[in-house]
């Protein structure tokens, strides 16, 4: 089994622990983490924009990140929220079996 660590931009620390809620709930994933005050810049329509966010990082199976991604599109306050998913590679084997558990992943 594998699995993944989704880094999702939020626009508070409101709606990053609405949006951790909504998929704990639904056993889409383990565990969330909610990063508050994040600085950012980027592009939007043509301008260079700053403000201050929050970071929620997710945890859950492979097999569950498209759920994963569909659930937060649908929920987010974004047009275009920032949803990336990166592969966990190594780690604790006995958190990793955790996150399967709770996730109730059967793969």
């Amino acid at each position: 089994m594998a699995y993944s660590l989704i880094y999702i931009t939020t626009s508070d620390v409101k709606e990053a622990r609405s949006i951790a809620r909504r998929l704990l709930e639904e056993r889409l994933v383990a565990c969330a983490n909610i990063v508050p005050g994040v600085e950012s810049h980027y592009w939007w329509k043509g301008d260079i924009c700053e403000s201050t966010e929050a970071l929620l990082f997710v945890k859950t199976t492979d097999s569950k990140t498209s759920d994963v991604i569909s659930k937060v599109k649908s929920i987010h306050s974004y047009d275009v929220p920032a949803i990336s998913v990166i592969k966990i590679s190594d780690g604790n084997t006995d958190f990793f079996e955790w996150i399967k558990e709770e996730t109730g992943d059967k793969e």
